[in-house]
Formats: structure tokens, sequence, C-alpha cells
């Protein structure tokens, strides 16, 4: 036998082994579960380029939510898709609007067992999609937004919203929001920033999943994939105007900057394990071409192992349930 000193594969020899070395674990309290609570519909309504997710109705969101709580999940992200949409998103201001009533439900349901999160943006109440009230030459008006955003905010928190999630990638977002928040008295409602939301591809299911209106694209305030730099400017300005958690979405494609948001801060990491990432593994293991459990796994892991300390994943429920 060759004399060798050293044999990592020696570390690798049992399952046993494997897992008493292994260096990356996820938890079921790591895991946030997105959803999709609709008006106007009686039953769930599968999304079809998302096999498994569906456009929850109130009362069968009110069942999940009881589900993500005793299976330990961190979290549920909460999306609304209402039946009629304008050009300011009035919608997403309304107590009585969908996604401020399925926050309500959640809270009602799950109390304090369960963090309820929510997505704080325009897009899927305004009739042209875009995650701002535009200006008159149709582009979005950052700063008009921004006052919406305010308004959104201390709504979401009245309905009880424990963190909520500015994802439209206006510039001074979280600042106005924490602002607004702290003086109506919801200085105990976190902030999770999108920090690095990227103008991807890969969210092309989600715009089914919240019946989407958009017309054009994003890339005038989402960041162009091509910038890693940008991304660290606008953790800075998150931090620097209180964000309590950050985010960086998608994962997969972006676990570098991951990787370099966790190590500039010390604040929580979150990522988003988006639709088209789903819908990816999915597809290949409908058609026998991957082995869909070790894929999800593998998926999942490989955002904690950059450095996630939070993961949004549509996978969430199932991965819980397995770790039990």
């Amino acid at each position: 036998m060759t004399n060798l000193p050293h044999r990592p594969r020696r570390l690798r020899s049992s399952a046993a082994t494997r897992r008493i070395v292994r260096e990356t674990h996820t938890a079921a309290s790591q895991l946030v579960l997105p959803m999709f609570v609709a008006e106007g519909i009686d039953e769930p309504r599968p999304i079809s380029s998302m096999p498994g997710v569906v456009q929850h109705t109130r009362d069968s969101a009110k069942k999940a939510y009881r589900e993500a709580a005793e299976l330990g999940l961190g979290g549920v992200m909460l999306f609304g898709v209402p039946e009629h949409k304008d050009a300011t998103g009035s919608g997403a201001l309304d107590p009585q609007g969908i996604l401020n009533l399925a926050i309500a439900d959640a809270r009602a349901e799950v109390g304090d067992d369960l963090l309820v999160m929510s997505d704080l943006c325009l897009d899927e109440f305004t009739d042209h999609g875009h995650c701002g009230v535009l200006d008159d030459r149709g582009r979005v008006d950052n700063d008009a937004t921004l006052a919406v955003y305010a308004r959104m905010g201390v709504a979401q928190a009245e309905a009880g919203a424990h963190w909520v999630g500015p994802s439209g990638m206006m510039d001074g977002q979280v600042g106005v929001i924490r602002a607004a928040l702290d003086a109506a008295g919801h200085d105990d409602v976190a902030i999770i920033a999108y920090t690095a939301k990227y103008a991807s591809a890969f969210y092309g299911p989600f715009r089914e999943a919240v019946d989407s209106s958009l017309q054009g694209d994003r890339r005038t305030y989402q960041q162009d994939p091509a910038n890693a730099r940008e991304a660290l400017r606008e953790l800075d300005l998150d931090l620097a105007e209180g964000a309590d958690v950050v985010m960086v979405k998608p994962a997969l494609g972006y676990l570098d900057l991951v990787a370099k948001v966790r190590e500039r801060t010390d604040v929580p990491v979150a990522a988003y394990n988006v639709s088209g990432e789903y819908a990816m593994v999915e597809a290949a293991a409908a058609q026998g071409w991957i082995d869909r459990d070790r894929a999800i796994e593998e998926t999942v892991t490989s955002i904690r192992r950059a450095g996630a300390d939070i993961v949004l994943t549509y996978w969430a429920a199932e991965l819980a349930s397995r770790l039990r």
C-alpha cells in the first residue's frame, strides 16, 4: 500500500462519519415559506409553472400557517393577489385589501409562534405591474413611491406583520419605512431588506403566481446581474437606514453575493431561492433527469454554505418535514 500521510477519504467512508463531520446544517427554523393569497377564488388555484405551489384562498392559507408553525418553520412571507388593480396600487393600503387581511389571518392563527413576514411592494397591486407609481413620462417615480411605501409599511404593521420586506429597490426605501413605523409606534416591527435584488430572468414563474400585469421590465430599478460591487453599496446604504436583516435575490446565480454580503455585515443574511430556480428542479425531476430530493437538499445546502442564515424557499415545508 502506498504510504499516504493524508487520506481525506477516511472522513467520507460511512454515513455516520460524513454526518459527524458535516460542516453545513439546515434547521427548519432557518426556512421561510413564501405564500400567495388570492382574492376572489373559492379553492386553491395551482400555479402551472410551479408544480406543488398554489394561490391560496384565505381559508386554505390559514391551514398552511398552522402547518408551518407546527413544522417549526422560521416564518412565512406573504404575497397578495388582488382581484382589482389601479395605477397607484391603492389595494396595498386598504386594511380590507387581500394582503393585509392575509397578514391579520396569519397572526390570528399562529400568534407569535411563527414569524409573519409581508412583501412590501406595489407590483402585485398596480395595473402596470411596476413596483412603484409612475410619473408623467411613464417612469417609476422613486420619491413618490417612497411615500406610498411608508404608508404600506404602517398598514402591514397594523395588520400584524412581525417583519416587513421592502422589495421594490427604491432608493431610500428602508429609511423611509423605518421612520414611518417608528412614528406610528411600531418600533418592534423588523425590516428584512431586499438589499441586492437583481433584474433576473429567474422570476418568470412568479409573474404567473401573482397574476402580474407588468409592462416592460424593471431594469431601471433592480440591479444589473453583471454587478457585484454595486450590491455592497446597496448593503451599506440599507444598514445605514436601519435594516434589521438583509437579503440577496435570487440565490443560486448569486451565491458569490451571498458570501460577500455575509463577510461584510454582522446582521442576519437571507437569500431567496426564487420561482425559476424552483421550477427548473421540478421540471428536470419530472423528466427523470435528476434526483429531485437530493437536488432540493443540495440547492438549499449550497445557499446555507454560501453564508445565508435564512433561506426563503418554496420547499420550506417539505424540507422541514424531512428534517423531522
